[in-house]
């Protein structure tokens, strides 16, 4: 199933500490590749706070990098990548579910919401280095997939390719009901904050300088975003950091 775009046209998280809330800005310059950039109000979509959010969960290096050199099928995370996500894959194991019980504490807490999320937005390069997951991410929720290649033919009744981000959320939102939206992939995430549709971002920071691989916020639009703090939890190996993308005005 493909969703064209047309012209013209969880688990609630947790409340945020007692203290005022920390601000972090972030400026980038560069232009994403393949995006062009409308005149567009930012935020114009499910301001709502009572609804789904769109959220990216990314375990990430202190120097900004979420996988090694060399990423490639049957080395998905790259180079010596799978040491950012030794909290709970210490054998990189794409069998997640299988090690959900022995977390504990934080990292317990975060890996719960993960897979209580109702549907995934995920790049096709992250979708296809991960085999597509055997197209059940979890609990068989469905998978939208943003490429801007042709979709290949169907191969899992539960995966949707669509070639615009704004509308892969919107479906994925309409999908999840009041859960949750799990978002997977670096470029899929600039795409999204560019275009205004994350909501979110939860980001699993690992004590390690990987020196290199792909970085989260490479190529970013010279833009000015402002990021707000909810949560930062220490769990064993990793602290996890989820931030409220700032609307303007």
């Amino acid at each position: 199933m493909v969703i064209e775009e047309q012209p013209g046209d969880q688990v609630p998280a947790r409340p945020a500490p007692d203290r005022d809330p920390r601000r972090i800005s972030r400026r980038h310059s560069g232009h994403v590749p393949g995006l062009t950039r409308t005149a567009s109000p930012r935020r114009t979509y499910r301001k709502d706070p009572n609804v789904s959010k769109s959220v990216l969960y990314m375990s990430m290096s202190v120097d900004g990098f979420i996988a090694g050199p060399n990423a490639a099928p049957g080395n998905g995370l790259g180079d010596k990548g799978h040491r950012l996500h030794e909290w709970f894959l210490p054998d990189a194991d794409a069998e997640h579910r299988r090690d959900l019980d022995r977390l504990a504490g934080a990292n317990r807490e975060v890996m719960d919401e993960a897979m209580a999320t109702g549907a995934v937005v995920a790049g096709r390069r992250t979708f296809e280095l991960a085999g597509g997951w055997g197209g059940d991410h979890h609990d068989g929720v469905p998978i939208f997939v943003l490429t801007r290649r042709r979709a290949p033919e169907p191969q899992w009744p539960g995966v949707t390719y669509v070639n615009d981000v704004t509308a892969a959320m919107n479906a994925a939102k309409d999908a999840a009901g009041d859960k949750d939206v799990l978002v997977h992939g670096a470029r899929t995430a600039r795409l999204a904050l560019d275009a205004g549709v994350l909501d979110e971002l939860q980001i699993h920071l690992v004590p390690v300088l990987l020196g290199q691989g792909e970085p989260l916020f490479a190529d970013m639009p010279p833009d000015h975003i402002e990021l707000e703090l909810l949560r930062a939890a220490d769990g064993a190996g990793v602290t996890h950091l989820r931030y409220r993308v700032r609307t303007e005005g």
